[in-house]
């Protein structure tokens, strides 16, 4: 595949909507992309928080090198991190990002009906999911609360936290997590009971305290000392834990296996002349090398190689592990969940309503 030839082009990052401008923190200015026989590439990343370190510190060196090895041209990376709604919001809104790593398929799909991706982007190895982990349940140093499943976050009187699902990825996970497991059997409750399982959902959110926009800004919350408990991601816990927090967690008895996708966008990688090397990039991300850096920052491999045997022990097995499928699918939990008149929407106003 060629890359557009010609003088190299500059684009202009343009924030056009409140929710993309609040990445101007994060990316600056403008960004060039590299023409046909240059020195140099630019690959502008629109990821969700969570991987922040596993792209910063792994994936992203890594493939440098190799691309070096390989052309003899350097590819600079623009990284830009915010919850996987707000950061799918923005790609759509005018962020021109060449690939968009986000926390589940949804909002993948969103850039999708948009125009923007036109290709089909679960065609790529593991429906172009190039990671996973699983909800867990962050507790303080030495469980004080003696938090040992769902059930226990029912409790009256504890503080929990959770990232807000208007705008996190990881806030659906989690809700998806709690409501599944309980129509599960693995809440108290009634197996396959959807009343008792939002019931159930309801006791939990009543003790919610804070929502934070994003997953990773939930858990430094709690690093800051509030709450008893974070409902957060395994891998939020261990990079955590990397960087000298003192905290443990507990994996739940039923959780859901969080799967989390990487897709080219391709209106606006053709629009850069950078899509040969972006299609590079994210073919490199099922490579050996790249699944043991997911792993290195917390994040479960998706290739079933030797990869998955090195870490195994650095994961904990979870006794009722499923997937979104169970619950039919992004298209019918965005629904029957977080719809107008879905699960979460009428647990939340009936809380709104008493309090």
């Amino acid at each position: 595949m060629k890359i557009q030839s010609g003088k190299r082009t500059t684009v202009c990052l343009a924030l056009i909507t409140l929710l993309s401008a609040s990445l101007a923190s994060t990316l600056q200015g403008c960004g060039g992309q590299g023409s046909k026989g240059g020195n140099r590439v630019t690959l502008i990343l629109g990821g969700y928080t969570t991987p922040r370190e596993a792209y910063g510190k792994a994936l992203i060196p890594a493939f440098q090198k190799y691309w070096k090895e390989k052309t003899g041209q350097d590819v600079e990376f623009q990284e830009s991190y915010q919850g996987s709604g707000a950061q799918s919001r923005a790609i759509i809104g005018g962020f021109e990002a060449d690939i968009a790593a986000l926390s589940l398929e949804g909002d993948i799909d969103k850039i999708a009906e948009a125009g923007l991706i036109s290709h089909d982007w679960k065609s790529t190895p593991n429906r172009g999911m190039v990671s996973t982990s699983i909800v867990v349940i962050a507790v303080r140093s030495g469980n004080p609360k003696n938090i040992n499943d769902w059930p226990d976050l029912a409790h009256a009187g504890l503080n929990v936290l959770t990232p807000d699902p208007k705008t996190s990825g990881g806030a659906q996970w989690n809700i998806n997590a709690i409501y599944g497991a309980a129509l599960r059997g693995f809440a108290g409750v009634a197996t396959d009971d959807k009343a008792a399982a939002q019931e159930f959902l309801k006791s939990v959110l009543r003790n919610v305290s804070i929502m934070d926009k994003g997953a990773r800004e939930s858990i430094t919350t709690f690093e800051k000392g509030v709450g008893d408990v974070a409902i957060t991601y395994e891998n939020e816990v261990l990079v955590g834990r990397q960087s000298g927090q003192n905290y443990d967690y507990v994996v739940p008895h039923s959780t859901i296996l969080i799967e989390n996708p990487v897709a080219l966008v391709d209106k606006y990688v053709d629009k850069h002349g950078a899509r040969e090397v972006a299609e590079a990039f994210v073919n490199f991300l099922w490579t050996q090398e790249a699944q043991r850096g997911y792993a290195k920052y917390g994040l479960r491999p998706v290739v079933p190689t030797a990869v998955a045997g090195e870490v195994l022990a650095q994961f904990p097995a979870v006794q009722d592990l499923w997937n979104v499928d169970y619950l039919g699918g992004w298209k019918k939990v965005s629904d029957e969940i977080y719809g107008p008149q879905g699960v979460y929407s009428k647990t939340t106003d009936e809380l709104q309503k008493s309090r």
